[in-house]
């Protein structure tokens, strides 16, 4: 069974919706976004409140529920490797 959740680009704050499959990988999500937005896949993470979700971790794993909202963010591990040591 599938679940929706809400997607919020939060560079932009444009929202898009998505049903997703419970055997689905944050990483297929994250893809699907970037995609649908048209920016660089391996920029971004997903954070529910404050949790990072990203790799291969299942749905079920990652406990989204029905009507989640997941916000796509900048990478923090990547942006500060393109920006060097602080």
């Amino acid at each position: 069974m599938s679940i929706w959740v809400k997607v919020i680009n939060t560079e932009t704050d444009s929202v898009v919706d998505m049903e997703i499959a419970p055997d689905n990988c944050i990483d297929e999500i994250i893809e699907s976004a970037v995609h649908y937005w048209e920016i660089e896949p391996n920029a971004y993470v997903l954070r529910k409140g404050r949790l990072l979700l990203r790799g291969q971790m299942k749905v079920t794993d990652a406990g989204l529920n029905h009507r989640d909202t997941l916000e796509l963010i900048p990478d923090p591990e990547g942006y500060r490797e393109l920006q060097g040591p602080e």
